[in-house]
């Protein structure tokens, strides 16, 4: 029993993650209708920055962290601006194609900047651990949940009740008909992949602070594994994103529990494969009806 609880919560934790990436994602595609795949390289831009600025540059935690969030949404803002603008009336297989060259891009950026070798994390999120009838719960799982939260729920409040959310979705709905009416479909775009990217810089950090080592190919498979779970919970739908994610982990850890580590990850795959025959609207996601 105590097995199967620190599993569960290992699941939390690590669902927690993927719920933080996926909520970047589903922003994106549900506001932009584009598939990012460049996000999760995002979030190894945004643990490299708090370990330069932290353990290289010296600098209060405080600020690391902050620094990273600022520094992942104004790329964010530039990716957007250099590689997705350019695209935005062309197919969604150039899109697609673009996105994987930014992602390598990045990738061998940080190859070319920090080396191949492995970094350390630094200690900027200390928390104490907690210990409950023989189950061990880190201080930075439960921080994780609760900051994933917080932010599903603020996300969802602020598309529904702000102007700036108004916008979001009335350029989701109709481009051309949001310009008409006055809405920046450009501007609101642009910021849409700040705060994506400023997601993906929090969820480096806690990734980081979860799993101690980053290099240059930390996010690749994060990234595609927080895409599966913003497909599994409903792509563009906000609590779908953490519903999705939160599962997903759950779900690799039972099977690298009680099936084998080298099938986790079929697993993970082979259930979002299940999903998209039998739902393929997600778990939350809704069917869009295209006029003819």
């Amino acid at each position: 029993m105590t097995t199967f609880i620190q599993t569960l919560i290992d699941g939390l934790s690590l669902g927690s993650i993927y719920a933080l990436i996926a909520l970047g994602y589903t922003m994106v595609y549900g506001i932009a209708k584009m598939l990012n795949f460049a996000h999760g390289d995002v979030i190894m831009v945004g643990a490299y920055a708090v370990i330069a600025s932290v353990s290289m540059a010296s600098l209060p935690p405080v600020v690391g962290l902050i620094l990273s969030v600022v520094i992942c949404a104004a790329l964010g803002i530039l990716i957007e601006f250099l590689a997705y603008k350019p695209l935005r009336k062309s197919p969604s297989l150039a899109v697609l194609i673009t996105a994987i060259g930014v992602s390598y891009l990045l990738q061998n950026l940080a190859l070319l900047i920090f080396g191949s070798e492995q970094l350390s994390f630094p200690q900027v999120i200390n928390l104490p651990d907690f210990a409950f009838a023989g189950v061990q719960i880190k201080g930075v799982t439960l921080a994780t949940l609760v900051i994933t939260a917080v932010i599903m729920i603020a996300l969802t409040l602020f598309i529904k009740t702000t102007k700036l959310g108004k916008a979001m979705r009335a350029s989701s709905e109709d481009k051309d008909a949001a310009e008409l009416m006055g809405i920046s479909v450009n501007r609101t775009i642009s910021i849409t992949f700040a705060i994506g990217s400023a997601l993906a810089a929090i969820a480096g950090i806690f990734y980081g602070a979860s799993y101690v080592y980053i290099k240059p190919t930390t996010g690749a498979m994060p990234g595609i594994k927080a895409f599966t779970a913003a497909v599994f919970g409903g792509i563009g739908s906000i609590p779908g994103a953490m519903l999705g994610g939160i599962i997903l982990g759950i779900i690799e850890k039972f099977s690298q529990a009680y099936i084998s580590t080298l099938w986790a990850d079929a697993i993970v795959f082979g259930v979002l494969v299940l999903m998209l025959v039998i739902k393929p609207t997600g778990l939350l996601g809704k069917d869009i009806k295209e006029k003819v």
